[in-house]
C-alpha cells in the first residue's frame, strides 16, 4: 500500500501542489509558537517537554486513525495515507522557488534570481554573482529534497502515516527551535532529537544520490568532506549530492551583511544554470529509485 500511496500523492501534487503557507502548516506553527511562549524559560527540560507536547498528540491521533482504518476499511486507509502524505511531503513546495531562480538566471535577470533566493532562504544574501546564486540554490534544493521528500518517505515506509507526520514535525521543530542561541538550552533537545531521527534518512538520501549520480565522487566527498560542515547530517547530504553532480558547493557566502566562511564540498565545476538543471534530474532519478525499491519490497511482502 505504501507504494500506491506514494505514486498517488505525487500525481495529485503535480496536478494541485500544496502551497508551503497552507492552513495546516500555519496552524501547526501557531501551536508550536504557543508552546514556546508558554514553556520557554531557557531550560533544556522545558524544551524536552515542549518537543513531546508538539509531536506526541498529532502522531498518536494519526496512528490511531491509521490502525482503525487498516482493519475496518482498507480502501479508506489508502485515501487516508495519501491525504497525510500530501500534507507532509511537499515536492513542489521547494521546487517552485528553485524553478523561479532557474528561469530568472536563464533569462539573464540576476536581480529577480536574487530576490527569489532571498525569499526562499528567508534572509538576505547580499549581491551574489550568478555562480553564487546557483550554488546556494543547489544547496537548498538538496537539503529540501531530503527533508521534504526522502526523509518523509523513509519514515512513512517504516512507520506509516504517523511516521511521516512525526518526521515532518521534528523537522519543523529543528528549524524553529534547533538553532544555537544565547537564550539558553530550550532548543537543544529538538536539535539532538532531530540528529538521531534523521540519522538513517540522511544516509539513505546520500546513498541514493550516489547511486543515480557519479557514485565514486559522491562517496569520496561524503567520506572526506561531510564532517567539516557545521551540521554533519546536512554535510552528508550536500557532499554526496555535490559529488554526484560534479559541482563545487559550500565556500564563502554573504548573508544579511555577514560573511560566512564555509568548507568547500564536492568536486568539479562551478555551479551554473546547467548544473541547476542537473540537480532537478538527480532528485527525480533518486525518487524513482526509492519508488522502485519500495515496489520491490511491496511485491516481496505479497509473495511472502
Amino acid at each position: 500500500m505504501a507504494f500506491f500511496a506514494l505514486v498517488l500523492v505525487l500525481l495529485v501534487e503535480q496536478l494541485r501542489p500544496l502551497p508551503a503557507a497552507n492552513p495546516i502548516s500555519r496552524g501547526l506553527r501557531r501551536y508550536i509558537g504557543s508552546l514556546e511562549r508558554s514553556l520557554n524559560a531557557g531550560r533544556y527540560e522545558q524544551g524536552t517537554i515542549a518537543w513531546v507536547a508538539a509531536v506526541a498528540p498529532p502522531v498518536l491521533v494519526i496512528a490511531g486513525v491509521s490502525i482503525y482504518l487498516a482493519h475496518a476499511a482498507p480502501p479508506l486507509a489508502l485515501i487516508w495515507n495519501v491525504a497525510v502524505l500530501y500534507l507532509t511531503m511537499g515536492m513542489r513546495q521547494f521546487s517552485h522557488e528553485f524553478n523561479a531562480i532557474l528561469e530568472a538566471l536563464r533569462a539573464g535577470d540576476l536581480p529577480a534570481a536574487r530576490t527569489a533566493l532571498d525569499r526562499w532562504r528567508g534572509l538576505g544574501s547580499g549581491e551574489p554573482s550568478v555562480a553564487e546564486v546557483a550554488r546556494l540554490a543547489i544547496e537548498r534544493a538538496l537539503i529540501d529534497a531530503h527533508r521534504h521528500v526522502f526523509g518523509v518517505i523513509a519514515y512513512f515506509a517504516i512507520f506509516g502515516a504517523a511516521g511521516a507526520v512525526a518526521y515532518r514535525i521534528a523537522t519543523m521543530l529543528h528549524e524553529l527551535w534547533g538553532a544555537p542561541s544565547s537564550e539558553g538550552d530550550f532548543g537543544r533537545f529538538s536539535r539532538v532529537a532531530f540528529e538521531w531521527i534523521d540519522w538513517i534518512p540522511v544516509r539513505l538520501s546520500a546513498i541514493s544520490f550516489a547511486v543515480v549520480g557519479d557514485f565514486e565522487d559522491a562517496v569520496y566527498c561524503w567520506r572526506t568532506q561531510a564532517h567539516a560542515w557545521h551540521d554533519v547530517n546536512q554535510g552528508i547530504v550536500l557532499a554526496s549530492g555535490a559529488g554526484a553532480l560534479g559541482v563545487r558547493l559550500g565556500s564563502v557566502v554573504t548573508a544579511a551583511g555577514l560573511v560566512e566562511f564555509r568548507p568547500e564540498l564536492g568536486t568539479g565545476d562551478e555551479a551554473d544554470v546547467e548544473l541547476m538543471t542537473s540537480t532537478i534530474g538527480l532528485v527525480w532519478r533518486a525518487l524513482v529509485l526509492w519508488l522502485f525499491l519500495i515496489l520491490l519490497l511491496t511485491v516481496a511482502h505479497w509473495l511472502g
